[in-house]
């Protein structure tokens, strides 16, 4: 599920970023960076994706 998110917030903010849409990669970008500190600490901690 978590891996899911990420993978839809990554192609959320390759479109906004080559596309230039305003303030819309920005909030993107911050999503994006939080969902990988996420998956990041799933690794570290050894827990199994949900």
């Amino acid at each position: 599920m978590l891996y899911t998110i990420a993978l839809i917030l990554i192609i959320l903010w390759l479109l906004g970023w080559l596309t230039g849409v305003g303030g819309l990669g920005g909030l993107i970008h911050i999503l994006l960076v939080i969902a990988i500190v996420a998956i990041l600490l799933r690794v570290i901690r050894g827990r199994p994706p949900v």
